[in-house]
């Protein structure tokens, strides 16, 4: 029989599960799991009342999701794990629109409206925007049937499913492109918000003295038929959080100008107040 001490255990519960793990795959993660987990208890010699307090954490992060909200995620993106993964498995190299954080307010399902059509259910007072622009492939070429799942907080700082008096979905819609591959919505001007401070997150960038706000940003989600999908957003340009951003997501270039527009024979195609603001913004997709 062995003792298991503080010399020998990482070894011994590495053997245990690599030698015992039939996919590679696994063996290699629950391999390195074991190793660094437990370099990190030694390297802080962790005490079991902060241990303990780890697990409460944990099990309270849980208990916050439901369909409608991931706490995990919301973990995830603030310790800037989100962006790490997302760099490792989308490098561009300068090729195609860059990716960022999906983030933990994804909704599956918004409605399909024509082109050119508002997001804009409940008018909550927020700056009338237009965006456009085209979906294209690596190339240049435009992309004909590109879904563009597109949605945002309101300039209140809420998505639809924090406000119980909002509407569900809106500031939400989906659009697809014609042969030009072009797009165009109306929507409102995304200001800055802060991610959720109700939960174990909250209390954590709390007592880490981060903020948490998020610089202005619409989301984006583009799919089409033979090309990898695309995950990303438009970040507001001259917002003062761009260089803070809570869950490290901003790249400069998703950095655009809402510029303000009086152009009335463009305001009166698609139902718009003169004056609005204008953004337009390309996206470049990757083959598969």
């Amino acid at each position: 029989m062995r003792d298991f001490t503080i010399e020998n255990l990482t070894e011994i519960v590495h053997e245990e599960y690599v030698s015992k793990t039939s996919d590679p795959r696994l063996r290699e993660i629950i391999g390195s799991l074991v190793n660094h987990l437990h370099a990190f208890v030694k390297d802080v010699e962790l005490t079991e009342k902060e241990w303990f307090e780890a697990i409460q954490f944990l099990t309270a992060t849980g208990q916050m999701c439901d369909e409608k909200r991931q706490e995990f995620i919301l973990l995830s993106d603030t310790l800037g794990v989100s962006m790490l993964v997302d760099a490792i498995n989308h490098p561009r190299s300068g090729a195609g629109t860059e990716t960022t954080v999906l983030g933990p307010f994804y909704a599956s399902g918004a409605p399909e409206y024509p082109m050119g059509s508002s997001v804009v259910q409940v008018d909550t007072g927020g700056t009338p925007a237009f965006v456009r622009g085209k979906v294209t492939d690596q190339d240049g070429s435009p992309i004909e049937g590109a879904v563009l799942d597109v949605w945002s907080a309101s300039a209140s700082g809420l998505y639809h499913m924090q406000n119980p008096e909002m509407l569900e979905y809106n500031l939400c819609g989906k659009f697809t492109t014609g042969l030009d591959g072009k797009y165009c919505l109306a929507t409102e001007l995304p200001g800055p918000y802060p991610v959720p401070t109700d939960g174990p997150v909250g209390k954590m960038l709390d007592a880490c003295g981060r903020h948490a706000m998020r610089p202005g940003h619409l989301h984006f989600i583009i799919t089409a038929d033979g090309y990898d999908s695309l995950t990303t957003h438009i970040f507001t340009a001259g917002d003062r959080y761009l260089d803070s951003d809570a869950v490290f997501a901003t790249k400069s270039s998703l950095v655009r100008e809402y510029e303000e527009c009086e152009d009335e024979e463009l305001a009166k195609e698609y139902g718009l107040q003169v004056p609005f603001r204008l953004l337009d913004f390309d996206f470049g997709l990757m083959r598969t």
